[in-house]
């Protein structure tokens, strides 16, 4: 018989595969002299961020994929210790893709059956448990789309009412960055490659990817300057820290 216990510490022996080691092309002159990863959000780098949100959600091991100057995430992260958590490292000697690069970690993550992925300039507060719901063996997390713009509301007369600040649109999804895969998704990579390219359409023709939505969470990409001060001003709103 499984006990609860046994579920949980299944769970927690799980691993977490962060993807930091592209370029951040949008983010210069920044990311010049520092990864992506590394850009700081409120004091504390966007990777050590993702890995005190996921130990929080009690996922103690960790393989962050490196390319780009990845002697700084090295360095500051080294073996997870700090954090109370254990790090490894997979080394793209060339730009490899996000599909690529995860293929690139497939030996490290040898004997595990199943585990999780992210993109390493997210920030977000979402349960990742949740992926694993359902029973399917591959799953991405959703979250609603955002207006870039402020949305101004008007009546049927068009009276002005009001003005909403970039809102969410209703019954729009988008990806956001999190995955729960088995060790099959490794059969579906490219050896140099995005997987939003190859290994999720080939997923989802095939029938075997499936969507959790997560409506009211703190989600944010950092793909921008703007992204950056904004993200702070919304952590702290929703009283992460």
């Amino acid at each position: 018989m499984i006990t609860f216990y046994t579920i949980v510490q299944e769970f927690w022996a799980m691993k977490a595969v962060i993807l930091a080691g592209g370029f951040g092309k949008r983010l210069k002159p920044l990311t010049d002299q520092i990864p992506k990863p590394m850009i700081e959000v409120s004091n504390l780098p966007i990777i050590e961020w993702q890995i005190k949100w996921l130990a929080g959600n009690g996922i103690k091991e960790f393989i962050i994929c490196v390319g780009y100057l990845k002697e700084q995430i090295i360095n500051h992260i080294g073996s997870g210790s700090r954090l109370g958590v254990r790090v490894g490292y997979a080394v793209e000697e060339e730009p490899l893709g996000t599909g690529g690069a995860l293929k690139n970690a497939e030996g490290l993550l040898s004997g595990q059956s199943e585990f999780f992925m992210l993109n390493g300039d997210i920030l977000s507060n979402l349960d990742p448990s949740k992926l694993r719901d359902g029973g399917a063996a591959h799953s991405l997390a959703l979250v609603p789309l955002r207006s870039p713009y402020g949305v101004v509301e008007v009546d049927k007369s068009n009276k002005v009412l009001g003005f909403v600040e970039k809102p969410r649109i209703k019954d729009r999804w988008i990806n956001a960055g999190v995955y729960h895969f088995t060790s099959e998704v490794f059969s579906y990579l490219p050896e140099n490659g995005n997987i939003e390219m190859t290994a999720l359409p080939a997923l989802a023709k095939e029938g075997k990817l499936r969507a959790t939505t997560y409506d009211n969470v703190f989600w944010r990409s950092i793909d921008s300057h703007k992204d950056i001060e904004e993200a702070a001003r919304e952590m702290q709103a929703a009283n992460i820290s």
